[in-house]
């Protein structure tokens, strides 16, 4: 069962049931996220600018825990990352899904325990390795099987460390072929149809350094359906089953990743944690009392459905300018900031703030303003034929982003009584102060790759 937001004919003006839940409209032509005036960030801090709100990040993480009273919940980092997120997750109780060296280097900048650290990767460098032994992640995602003899290498004779093995259950599932990881013929995992997974973890009792705890899958992204979760439990808890009967493996956990939906746009489907973990758990239930083996403690990984519904993008109109019949309106963003319009056609739900009009609405196409395509919006958005330059256009926040850096700034819209400093760009992995109650002095630098300055707190912190 899925959740289905309301659906409205304007996804432009009046319709916030897709963005953050403190979004509200103080007066004609405003908006203001977590207390915080948008246009006031755009106008201080430049724009491109994700916002997101502190309060709702943590209702969704209790959400989840509260769904899953029984399940390790693992934060997806891939969705977004930065220092305040990192003590969010630490405060909330959730673990972190991490997949390159920089992700665990600023996971253990931030005083995050390792041991509540999943290590993933299709093809995990020396580095990676390295930095997960070296910090003692509490397990390590085994994606093919030259690296099982490559991990047991690192981490000796006399060492010690926890793995996974991620399957292949060969399900369709996720908004987009190209963000559907669960079916055959793909980068990731082992598929469990040929055999592959079964020779493979079989071989990794072998290594008495490594601990095989269980098995991982990760069917995609954008899936607001139960059914592909509920077929993926099946398919595992029968290649358990046979590992159990030909090998004698036990294995006590089962991590069935995250790809939970959410909506972008008003009527789009999301899908909801708490059905969700009601059929899960009764799918897995009955599947292991059908198979044989004992009910494996389950983890989960949401990332999106925990950042994207809590944050907003916000951008500033550039050029209008009409052509071929339609008319273009072009925004200071691109694929550094979004890389989703271009690699799989995502739409956006869009606001004008900084200007109050009563014009009749007209169909826009709000694209990028670089040298890339990329369209926020279908072209029929039926937008105020008052666009101009220097009118800032926000929609739902882009996560997960897979861009490495940021935008201009990253902003980190706290409660209303507290202030919020933004995150720049190389706060990931620079280590830049995220976020501060009491005043905090500025400056100025230009980040690699952009031609003008950005604000960066440089004094009082929360490291």
């Amino acid at each position: 069962m899925t959740t289905l937001h309301d659906r409205s004919v304007s996804t432009i003006d009046g319709d916030l049931s897709v963005w953050p839940a403190s979004s509200v409209e103080p007066r004609p032509g405003e908006l203001a996220v977590g207390g915080v005036p948008l246009a006031e960030i755009a106008d201080r801090f430049g724009t491109p600018v994700y916002v997101l709100d502190e309060a709702e990040v943590r209702d969704r993480c209790r959400t989840y825990r509260n769904a899953f009273p029984d399940t390790e919940i693992l934060y997806a980092a891939k969705a977004f990352l930065c220092r305040a997120m990192v003590h969010w997750m630490d405060e909330e109780g959730l673990g972190l899904d991490v997949c390159s060296a920089g992700e665990l280097e600023l996971a253990d900048m931030s005083g995050f325990p390792p041991e509540r650290i999943v290590l993933h990767g299709n093809a995990k460098s020396p580095r990676d390795l390295e930095s997960a032994l070296r910090l003692g992640v509490g397990r390590i995602v085994i994606d093919s099987p030259s690296e099982i003899a490559r991990l047991a290498a690192a981490v000796g004779p006399q060492g010690h460390q926890k793995v996974m093995v991620r399957v292949v259950p060969g399900i369709s599932a996720g908004g987009h072929e190209k963000i559907r990881t669960g079916i055959e013929d793909q980068k990731f995992g082992l598929s469990i149809s040929d055999g592959y997974a079964q020779h493979a973890i079989a071989r990794i009792p072998d290594r008495p350094q490594l601990e095989l705890t269980g098995l991982h899958c990760h069917l995609g992204s954008q899936i607001t359906s139960v059914k592909p979760y509920l077929a993926a439990v099946r398919r595992i808890v029968g290649l358990m089953a046979r590992l159990h009967a030909q090998h004698g493996l036990v294995l006590p956990e089962l991590d069935l990743g995250g790809g939970h939906g959410i909506a972008y746009r008003s009527g789009e489907q999301a899908l909801d944690p708490t059905t969700l973990a009601r059929k899960v758990r009764a799918e897995l239930t009955e599947a292991c009392a059908a198979a044989g083996p004992a009910v494996p403690h389950l983890i989960i990984e949401p990332g999106r459905a925990i950042a994207g519904p809590a944050g907003v993008a916000l951008y500033r109109v550039l050029v209008v300018k009409r052509t071929g019949g339609r008319t273009y309106v072009a925004v200071d963003g691109g694929m550094s900031d979004n890389p989703r319009p271009v690699l799989y056609g995502a739409h956006y739900a869009l606001r004008l703030i900084g200007r109050h009009t009563t014009a009749d609405r007209a169909p826009v196409t709000v694209v990028a303003g670089t040298a890339r395509p990329a369209t926020y919006s279908p072209p029929t958005s039926n937008s105020p034929r008052t666009y101009a330059p220097g009118i800032c256009s926000p929609s739902p926040s882009p996560a997960p982003t897979t861009s490495p850096w940021p935008p201009a700034t990253t902003w980190s819209a706290a409660h209303p009584s507290q202030r919020c400093a933004p995150v720049t760009p190389g706060s990931s992995y620079a280590g830049s102060p995220w976020t501060t109650s009491a005043a905090a002095t500025w400056a100025s630098r230009t980040p690699p790759g952009r031609d003008g300055p950005v604000s960066r707190p440089c004094s009082t912190r929360r490291c």
